[in-house]
């Protein structure tokens, strides 16, 4: 059964913000990046997930512009990493360390279950939380009233928005950047679009050139951005975790003006079952760290892992929780342990 986590429960939380490990050594046993939607659950729980009271969780923050690496390391091979933005983007960046053999990585944050495009790579998803997808328009700020889109449209209309229907003309769709699980999710998921169409789905000679998948600047948009929405006119996917935790404080609030609306008449400030953008979130970890005693199934596998067990801190970053599944680890990419051996403290 899923615990529901919703807005008015968490109103009265206030926390700090929230950004990569503290140091030094800011590069823990078990670090990670990748969703930008999961960031700021585990950046808290790298707080308080300890093994003889020392903290075993790096989680790094995504990239917010071209180019970024890590800034600290255990070695150069660390520090020179480029720091990837989302799910696909964290997963790829892992399985490249894996078999580059230089022991940066030892998860990556996922919105998205992809076990089935990496095969081979030799990864366990591990579900920890329960998400959901809604989408977000421009509330009052900006322009006096805000937008004039329907706050509670059924997934028939959403579809007919995002596939340029005339009649929806006046409404102007985004997608976040490719890579990114909550565009993945809200595609497939959602909407029900091929999963061969989520990477050519925007923008000029895009499948759909009405919607785009760059910011006012021309930039990749980043997910879950409520302050990049800048025209009454736009709507976006968003995930009802990061706006619980951005309207609370519980993580750097960049929702800006930004609302969200209801997807087939389903309440949006509220994650259960019911929900059509109802979604698991997942630690990837690298088989060889599952299957064999490491500090890594200590901190991840099983529902009395050190992640599951600390379901007040995944509560109050917006998500729900789910005893019968966190800690699973029966989807995997393959079953194969490749090459990679255990290192040091992972």
């Amino acid at each position: 059964m899923v615990v529901g986590a919703c807005l008015a429960a968490l109103s009265l939380t206030v926390g700090s913000a929230l950004a990569d490990p503290a140091g030094p050594p800011t590069f823990r046993n078990l670090n990670g990046t990748g969703s930008d939607t999961t960031q700021g659950v585990m950046n808290a729980l790298s707080n308080v997930v300890t093994i003889g009271g020392t903290k075993q969780i790096g989680s790094w923050d995504a990239a917010t512009a071209p180019g970024q690496t890590f800034t600290d390391g255990p070695t150069p091979a660390c520090t020179n990493i480029t720091r990837p933005s989302g799910s696909n983007n964290g997963i790829i960046a892992l399985v490249n360390d894996r078999n580059a053999g230089t022991h940066c990585l030892q998860f990556a944050r996922s919105s998205t279950d992809n076990h089935t495009s990496h095969t081979g790579d030799h990864l366990t998803y591990i579900p920890f939380g329960t998400d959901a997808v809604a989408y977000a328009i421009q509330g009052p700020g900006i322009s006096p009233a805000g937008s004039s889109i329907n706050r509670n449209l059924p997934v028939s209309v959403l579809l007919r928005i995002y596939q340029c229907d005339p009649a929806f003309a006046s409404i102007h769709p985004l997608l976040p950047q490719f890579g990114s699980g909550t565009r993945k999710f809200f595609l497939e998921n959602i909407l029900h679009v091929p999963s061969g169409d989520v990477a050519n789905y925007a923008d000029a000679g895009g499948l759909f050139p009405c919607v785009s998948d760059k910011d006012s600047n021309g930039n990749p948009l980043l997910e879950n951005t409520g302050n990049l929405l800048t025209d009454p006119s736009q709507i976006e996917p968003y995930s009802v975790s990061s706006y619980i935790a951005q309207t609370t404080n519980n993580v750097p609030d960049v929702h800006g003006f930004a609302l969200l609306g209801n997807i087939g008449g389903v309440p949006s400030l509220a994650i259960n079952t019911t929900a059509a953008g109802v979604r698991p979130v997942f630690n990837v970890v690298p088989n060889v760290l599952v299957q064999g005693p490491s500090n890594s199934r200590t901190v991840f596998v099983g529902p009395n892992s050190l992640v599951c067990q600390n379901t007040a801190t995944i509560l109050k970053l917006g998500f729900a929780t789910n005893p019968a599944t966190c800690g699973d680890t029966s989807i995997q990419s393959d079953n194969s342990l490749g090459t990679d051996t255990v290192g040091p403290g992972e």
